[in-house]
C-alpha cells in the first residue's frame, strides 16, 4: 500500500509540471468553451452553506476542516479551509455525470490565504482526481498574500479519458513533506465563486427495462424492474426484507441495441432493498446512498454483498447493515428500523488490515453477521487468493481465506482475533445461520487458477468451481475442514443455461417455520439480451428442507422458485412499487415519507409509465367483495387510464380509473368495483398517448363492500416460556351460531373450524427466538348465512425473554 500511494504522488507531481508547462506555452485552450452556458458546480459561492463540498479524500493521509466565513469575496459566504494536512487537502466537489470526455470547459474561482507567516505569493492549483492515481491540474494563479486571487482559464477533458469518477478540488503545489515547512506548504485558504462553465451533460440513457423479466406465475427473479446481487435475507415483524448490491447502479443500455457495456464493481456503492410478507409481492424501498462522498459512510467507496443483523443494545431495538468496501475492507451502517434511517457510528471501516487475525485475508470483504440464540453476535467474512506460502495442494483444497470474529455488544466493534474458517475449495460469501442447536456455514467456491495453486481436481466431495457449500458446527467460532457437509447449491448455470454461470453468493433464513435459501443468477440480464449476459445479477429464493440426520438437501434452482407464503390482503394502503410481475416501468424516491411503512420510511413512486406497460399483484383475497379502487397519482400527459383486471393482462377489465385530473398534481383517483370478490391475480394495464409518459403512481387502497359482520372478541399478548418468546392469540365468538376462525401471526397461521357460541379459539405461536418486538395479530372470521368475512387485529407489546 506505501509503495501505491508513493507512485500516486510521483504521477501527481508528473501531472502538475506537465500542465504548467502547458499553460506556459499556450498549448491549453485559451479560447471560450464552446458549450452551453451551463454552471456545472452546485452551490460554488457557498451561499448555502457546504452543501455539494467536502475535503479531498483521494489518499488516507488527505485531511482538513472545511467551515463558513464572513469573508467573501461576493456574497454573504465562502468557505475557510484549515487544519490541512497535506498540499491536496482543500474542498471538493464530485462532477460524475456532469463532466463529459472530449469537453471543454470555462473554470473561474476567487482565492485568498492570509498566513501571516506565509510566503508573499502562492501557487493554487485547481486540479482534477479522475479516480485511482489519475490526477490533472486544470487552472493555476499565483495569489498575493491579503489579496483575492482569480482562477481564469479553459480546459479540455481528453477524448479517451474515463469520467465515471470525476472530482474537483482545490490544492497547493505538492510536496512530498509539507509538515516540514507548513507555512509555505499547509497554509489556510479561502475560496469562494466557483463556476466550471461548459455543456451540460447529455440525458442518462433510460435504465428502465421494458421486457418482462419475471414471467407471470413465475416468482423467480423475484423482481424484473431492476437487478441485484447478494441478497441477504432478514426477517422482522412478519416481512422478509432483501438487501442486495446495486447492480442497476452502473447499467446503461444502448438506446438502440438494448445492450449495456459490462457490470463495473468499482461504480457501485449504494445497497439496494426490498421486502416481502408473502414471499412473492416484493416492495421496492429503493437505493441506501452508503458509501462515496455523499454516502452515510464517505469514508468508504464502495458498498457491496450486505449483510444485516437486529439487537437490543443500551434498551434501544437497533438495525446493522455490513457491506464491503471493495476488496480491501468491510464496515457497518446502523438503523433505527431494517429501512432507516440510517446513520454511520464509526469514522473508520470495522475491518481492515488492523484486525487481528485477518492479516492474510486477501479480501476482507464479503461480512455476514450472525447473532445467535443467546444474543451472542459474531461477524463472518473474507476470501480471495490463498496465501502464497501454503503447498499448492492446500492452496486449493483448504485455502484457509475465511474468517470469523466476535463483534462487541454495540455491533460495531470487535473483539479479540478473528478464527480461521477452514471451508474447502472456499472464495468467498460466508454466511451462518442456525438450527436446532446446530451452526450452518455455506460458502461459495472457487474457480482454481494461480491464485489458487494452479488448476487442479479437488479432493472427493469437495465443491467444483463456483458451487455453495456448507459446514455443519456446534460452535459458531470453531470450523475445522471436518465439518463439510457438501454442496448445498451447484453452480446456478446448471438450472439456468448459457450466459449465468459465474460465482454466486447465498444466505439462508427462516420465515415462519421454514427456511429458504437466496442467490443471484443473471436470468434478467439474459431475458433482455438472450443468451449474452454482461454481468448484471437478479435475487432468487428457493426453499430449504433438510434430511433426517440435519444435513441440507441439495437446492434445485428454478424459475418458479417458492409458493406465496400468504394472499395478499388488499384493505390496507398499498405501496404501487409493490409487484408480483410487472413491465416496462421503473421507480424513484420522492420527498416525504411511506404511506405503508411510515414517515421514517423512504417513500418511492412507479415512474416511466407508457401505454402498454402494466404491473401486478399475485393472489389478492377480496374476500366477499371489493366496493373500490383509489390511486393516488400524479399525471404527466392528457388522456391516460388505469384497467383493472383479474388473472392476466388481457383479462376483461373491471374497472376503470380515466386520469383526467390536472398535469402534474397529485390526486386520488376512485372507481367503483362489482363483483371482485375471492382470490385473484390483479393485473394494473396502463394505456394512453402512444410515446409519452402517462403518470407516476403512489398508492393503492381498496375498499370492502359493506356488509353484516360477526361480533367477536378478540386479543394477543407476548409470553416468555423457558427464556423462549411466544405469541398468544386468543378469538372468542360472541356470535349466536358457530364460526370459522383464521388466527394468524407473523410467526404462523393456524384455522379453527366451528367455534361454538361463547367458546374461544386459541393458538401460542413460537417465535423461536429470545425476544420478539411489537406486533399484530390478525383475525378472521366467518359464519354461515353472514357474507364476508369480518376481519379483526389485535396488538401484542414487545417482549425479551432473555432478561
Amino acid at each position: 500500500m506505501t509503495h501505491r500511494v508513493r507512485r500516486a504522488a510521483l504521477r501527481r507531481a508528473a501531472a502538475v509540471v506537465t500542465v504548467g508547462l502547458m499553460l506556459a506555452t499556450g498549448l491549453v485552450a485559451a479560447s471560450p468553451a464552446q458549450a452551453e452556458d451551463t454552471d456545472l458546480v452546485v452551490n460554488g459561492g457557498f451561499e448555502d452553506g457546504l452543501t455539494g463540498w467536502f475535503v479531498n479524500n483521494g489518499n488516507a493521509t488527505d485531511s482538513a476542516t472545511l467551515s463558513l466565513t464572513a469573508d467573501a469575496h461576493t456574497g454573504s459566504s465562502a468557505v475557510l479551509v484549515t487544519n490541512r494536512a497535506t498540499t491536496g487537502s482543500g474542498p471538493m466537489q464530485d462532477l460524475s455525470g456532469r463532466v463529459q470526455a472530449g469537453q471543454t470547459y470555462a473554470l473561474t474561482a476567487r482565492i485568498k490565504y492570509e498566513n501571516p507567516n506565509g510566503p508573499a505569493t502562492k501557487q493554487f492549483f485547481a486540479t482534477m482526481h479522475y479516480g485511482a492515481a489519475t490526477y490533472t491540474n486544470l487552472v493555476s494563479v499565483v495569489a498575493t498574500k491579503g489579496q483575492w486571487a482569480q482562477f481564469n482559464g479553459t480546459f479540455t477533458i481528453p477524448a479517451g479519458q474515463n469520467v465515471s469518477t470525476a472530482r474537483l478540488f482545490f490544492e497547493t503545489p505538492w510536496t512530498s513533506t509539507p509538515s516540514a515547512d507548513p507555512e509555505v506548504h499547509l497554509m489556510d485558504f479561502k475560496l469562494d465563486g466557483v463556476s466550471v462553465v461548459g455543456a451540460a451533460p447529455p440525458p442518462a440513457p433510460s435504465k428502465t427495462i421494458e421486457v418482462v423479466g419475471k414471467l407471470p406465475g413465475e416468482h423467480n427473479p423475484l423482481i424484473g424492474h431492476k437487478f441485484g446481487a447478494d441478497g441477504f435475507g432478514f426477517v422482522h415483524d412478519g416481512r422478509v426484507y432483501l438487501y442486495l448490491t446495486n447492480d442497476t447502479q452502473g447499467y446503461a443500455p444502448d438506446p438502440v441495441t438494448g445492450v449495456s457495456p459490462g457490470i463495473n464493481y468499482g461504480d457501485i456503492n449504494q445497497i439496494t432493498v426490498i421486502s416481502s410478507a408473502d414471499l412473492v409481492n416484493w416492495t421496492d424501498h429503493g437505493e441506501i446512498q452508503v458509501a462515496g462522498p455523499n454516502g452515510v459512510a464517505p469514508f468508504t467507496a464502495n458498498s457491496w454483498a450486505p449483510g444485516m443483523a437486529r439487537k437490543v443494545v443500551d434498551g434501544e431495538e437497533k438495525f446493522f447493515l455490513y457491506y464491503a468496501n471493495n476488496g480491501s475492507s468491510s464496515n457497518v451502517i446502523t438503523g433505527d428500523s431494517p429501512l432507516g434511517p440510517w446513520c454511520s457510528e464509526r469514522t473508520s471501516t470495522l475491518i481492515d488490515g488492523r484486525t487481528p487475525g485477518a492479516e492474510d485475508v486477501a479480501w476482507k470483504f464479503d461480512p455476514a453477521p450472525f447473532v445467535d440464540i443467546d444474543g451472542e453476535p459474531y461477524l463472518y467474512f473474507g476470501g480471495g487468493p490463498a496465501s502464497t506460502s501454503m503447498p499448492p495442494a492446500e492452496r486449493f483444497n483448504n485455502p484457509k481465506n475465511l474468517r470469523v470474529i466476535r463483534l462487541g455488544d454495540d455491533m460495531v466493534s470487535t473483539e479479540g482475533t478473528a478464527a480461521v474458517v477452514d471451508a474447502p475449495v472456499a472464495f468467498e460469501a460466508a454466511q451462518v445461520f442456525e438450527r436446532d442447536g446446530r451452526y450452518y456455514l455455506s460458502y461459495s467456491s472457487h474457480f482454481g487458477g494461480n491464485d489458487f495453486g494452479g488448476n487442479q481436481t479437488p479432493l472427493p466431495g469437495y465443491p467444483g468451481g463456483g458451487q455453495i457449500g456448507y459446514l455443519i458446527s456446534d460452535d459458531p467460532m470453531d470450523w475445522p475442514k471436518e465439518t463439510y457437509a457438501g454442496v448445498l447449491f451447484p453452480n446456478q448455470s446448471q438450472f439456468f443455461g448459457a450466459g449465468t454461470g459465474g460465482n454466486n453468493h447465498q444466505s439462508v433464513f427462516e420465515f415462519e417455520g421454514r427456511y429458504y435459501f437466496t442467490y443471484h443468477a443473471p436470468t434478467l440480464n439474459k431475458r433482455i439480451n438472450g443468451n449474452t449476459t454482461q454481468g448484471y445479477r437478479s435475487p432468487h429464493i428457493q426453499e430449504l428442507t433438510f434430511n433426517p440426520d440435519g444435513t441440507i438437501q441439495q437446492v434445485v434452482g428454478t424459475y418458479a422458485g417458492v409458493d406465496q407464503v400468504r394472499d395478499l390482503d388488499p384493505y390496507r394502503v398499498l405501496e404501487a412499487e409493490t409487484f408480483g410481475w410487472s413491465k416496462g416501468i421503473a421507480t424513484t424516491k420522492v420527498a416525504g415519507g411511506s404511506a405503508e411503512f411510515g414517515d421514517a420510511a423512504p417513500n418511492l413512486v412507479v415512474r416511466d409509465i407508457d401505454n402498454g406497460d402494466w404491473t401486478a399483484l399475485s393472489s389478492v383475497d377480496f374476500g366477499g367483495g371489493a366496493r373500490s379502487v383509489t390511486a393516488k397519482v400524479r399525471p404527466l400527459a392528457s388522456g391516460g387510464s388505469i384497467q383493472i383486471r383479474l388473472g392476466g393482462v388481457t383479462a376483461p377489465v373491471v374497472a376503470t380509473i380515466p386520469v383526467d385530473a390536472p398535469l402534474g398534481e397529485w390526486t386520488e383517483l376512485t372507481a367503483e368495483l362489482d363483483g371482485v370478490a375471492g382470490v385473484h391475480d390483479v393485473y394494473f394495464t396502463y394505456a394512453g398517448p402512444q410515446g409519452a409518459d402517462l403518470f407516476e403512481l403512489d398508492t393503492w387502497d381498496f375498499e370492502t363492500g359493506a356488509g353484516p359482520e360477526v361480533p367477536v372478541t378478540v386479543s394477543a399478548q407476548a409470553r416468555c416460556l423457558g427464556g423462549e418468546a411466544y405469541v398468544a392469540v386468543r378469538a372468542r365468538n360472541d356470535h349466536e351460531a358457530p364460526v370459522d376462525v383464521v388466527l394468524e401471526t407473523a410467526y404462523g397461521q393456524r384455522t379453527v373450524t366451528g367455534v361454538a357460541p361463547g367458546a374461544n379459539a386459541y393458538q401460542q405461536f413460537k417465535t423461536r427466538t429470545p425476544a420478539v418486538s411489537a406486533g399484530v395479530a390478525t383475525v378472521r372470521v366467518t359464519a354461515e348465512g353472514v357474507e364476508g368475512t369480518t376481519v379483526r387485529t389485535a396488538e401484542y407489546p414487545a417482549a425479551d425473554c432473555g432478561d
